[in-house]
């Protein structure tokens, strides 16, 4: 499929009122891990992370309605709007029981599919998540990412704006509201499987104290910090989130 440059095939499912997108790279029979973007991003800032998982597992990175390849509705999906797309998703892909890897929002639509569908998730992995309870403003997040920037690696800037432009400035904005509003934190216990709270250690979006309280509010959670690191793992630092990812891959679900 033509602009999927470093994705082995792209992938399209009619499933909850749109046609949903999905990127693929590694073998169709390797375990299956289904990455989630964040706020305004798409399936292409996952490829690095993909091109290191891709000798052992098949990963998919799908486009959430409205957002990279998937057209969205007129109206703009909330928390709840986008995890019961996701749902559907899984179930038409026959993907429930996957390895679900979330990055910065992604964390709140997959932590919010426990709640109504926790028969889809296999292990869970959590990477940069948002939003700290201490700090749900937009005044105070719009700081948070831009101390964020100078340990982002090259070429995520321009990547990002692309797809931003994508998704469109209404929608950007009336997604970040309905994200500041959603109390992940009550949430968390839904999530009975095996769950990995993961940050960089120079994270200014998602603290220590966050990811130490997420951590402990999940009933099988632990977590992990990457040293040097900034919010978005999976472009900055893919092969150390891989090597985390690694052995969740024995506990998917056949």
């Amino acid at each position: 499929m033509a602009g999927l440059s470093g994705w082995g095939t792209g992938e399209r499912t009619a499933v909850a009122g749109t046609s949903m997108f999905a990127a693929a790279l590694g073998a169709e029979a390797a375990p299956p891990v289904v990455c989630v973007h964040g706020l305004g991003c798409s399936h292409r800032y996952f490829e690095p992370l993909a091109r290191s998982l891709a000798p052992d597992a098949r990963v998919v990175a799908v486009d959430l309605p409205g957002f990279g390849r998937t057209p969205g509705p007129a109206r703009t999906l909330d928390v709840r709007g986008l995890s019961t797309a996701l749902g559907c998703w899984l179930r038409a892909t026959g993907r429930g029981g996957a390895v679900l890897l979330g990055n910065s929002s992604g964390c709140q639509v997959i932590v919010d599919l426990a709640v109504h569908s926790p028969d889809l998730l296999g292990p869970v992995v959590l990477a940069g998540p948002t939003f700290d309870s201490a700090a749900r403003t937009a005044p105070r997040q719009v700081v948070r990412l831009l101390r964020d920037q100078p340990w982002e690696r090259r070429g995520l800037r321009p990547l990002l704006a692309r797809d931003w432009l994508v998704c469109g400035p209404r929608r950007y904005l009336q997604t970040f509201r309905f994200l500041l509003q959603d109390p992940v934190e009550d949430k968390l216990p839904h999530v009975k499987g095996p769950a990995l709270v993961v940050r960089g250690s120079r994270d200014r979006i998602a603290p220590r104290r966050w990811v130490e309280e997420m951590t402990q509010r999940l009933p099988a959670g632990r977590s992990a910090e990457v040293p040097g690191a900034g919010h978005t793992l999976n472009w900055s630092a893919p092969q150390e989130l891989a090597r985390l990812v690694r052995p969740l891959l024995a506990a998917t679900a056949t």
